[in-house]
């Protein structure tokens, strides 16, 4: 079953794009992720496993590198188009 996920990062710190520009760089070393990002949010399609396994690796990397911060996901069940626009 495929999984589309939308995260968005908020550092708890004065120096917060550092951390966010080294999430979404970790996120594209999965190959078997899709990852497209805008201005608000970053959004991740894959199988579900994979996607739950790689946002729990992630966010602890986050937390155990960078200390305090808020991650906000929303998730539908399904494969969306993330080169969509309207």
């Amino acid at each position: 079953m495929k999984l589309t996920a939308e995260i968005s990062c908020y550092p708890l710190q004065d120096n917060y794009l550092d951390p966010i520009l080294w999430f979404i760089d970790r996120l594209d070393s999965y190959e078997n992720i899709e990852r497209k990002t805008n201005a608000m949010a970053t959004q991740v399609c894959g199988e579900y496993g994979d996607v739950m396994a790689m946002l729990a690796t992630e966010m602890q990397a986050a937390h155990e590198k960078w200390g305090k911060a808020v991650f906000v996901c929303k998730f539908i069940g399904g494969e969306l188009d993330l080169s969509h626009t309207q």
